[in-house]
């Protein structure tokens, strides 16, 4: 069952929203509804902290859409992106040495696993990564080994398999990396996404809210993919989507209505009294 009532006596201090399946419609975009909640919150000064698992390269036509102020967490915790500034404001990055003794061994456990990274600087990849993406077959994108791209400005590491499904090529990583990472995964493919040991959305946004003077009891999150489970479970209020991922469903202390039906501004709306419509 779909909820969208408020649930607290007291009205949350920050909000944090995922954004593709989320906040966003299916097809990447933001309604006018949306863009007046978001403008009536900030109006509140009440901070609006987008939660992605996005590069900030991917983020650039978003910016306006949705206020073009605030802060983002993007890479799934990895960077902290300051919009009005467009700037990074800090970076969790993976350490080289971990990032090629993990490869290595995702590689030989998991034959046919390709790589690429997601920098402060851009992106980077195998040769063998996607190369059917006309993006990644770019002129100016860097492709060489794993050794040869990898720097110190890594914030994820991309681990692609073509033949395994993509729930289980995340379990099987899972069982190789151990604690030296954080793995997780948010597309429909078999991709998964690995971070620095302890980066996840939740523990960067803790470190954010904190600055800002708000507890885990003090904010609203909502998401709809595995990679959403640490926030919303560190969260005092957390909203799977109706078209979330089951295991995003049970965690959830509320669901709130589809993306494409502006679940987010709907129990936005509804908790804050806003009134948009």
């Amino acid at each position: 069952m779909v909820e969208v009532r408020a649930e607290r006596a007291s009205k949350p201090l920050l909000v944090a929203t995922d954004l593709d399946g989320t906040l966003l419609h299916t097809d990447g975009t933001v309604t006018e509804r949306t863009r007046a909640v978001l403008a009536a919150l900030d109006d509140l000064g009440v901070p609006v902290v987008f939660t992605t698992g996005r590069p900030i390269r991917w983020m650039e036509a978003l910016w306006e859409e949705v206020g073009g102020h605030g802060l983002a967490i993007c890479s799934n915790g990895g960077i902290v992106y300051d919009v009005a500034q467009r700037a990074v404001r800090t970076a969790r990055t993976i350490p080289t040495d971990v990032l090629l003794d993990v490869g290595a061994a995702i590689r030989s456990a998991i034959p046919g696993s390709t790589f690429a990274l997601e920098k402060t600087t851009g992106f980077a990849r195998e040769h063998d990564f996607m190369p059917r993406l006309k993006v990644n077959a770019a002129p100016d994108v860097p492709s060489g080994t794993l050794k040869e791209i990898a720097d110190d400005t890594v914030v994820k590491l991309l681990a692609r398999h073509e033949e395994i499904g993509p729930e289980d090529y995340w379990r099987r990583v899972e069982e190789v990396v151990g604690a030296r990472v954080v793995p997780t995964w948010s597309s429909v493919g078999t991709l998964v996404e690995i971070s620095a040991a302890g980066v996840t959305k939740a523990t960067t946004l803790a470190s954010l809210a904190a600055e800002l003077g708000a507890g885990p009891q003090d904010v609203i999150a909502f998401g709809d993919m595995p990679n959403d489970l640490p926030l919303l479970e560190w969260a005092g209020t957390s909203y799977a989507m109706a078209n979330a991922h089951p295991s995003v469903i049970e965690l959830a202390d509320h669901t709130a209505p589809h993306n494409d039906d502006d679940g987010v501004a709907t129990v936005l709306d509804r908790v804050f009294g806003l009134s948009v419509g």
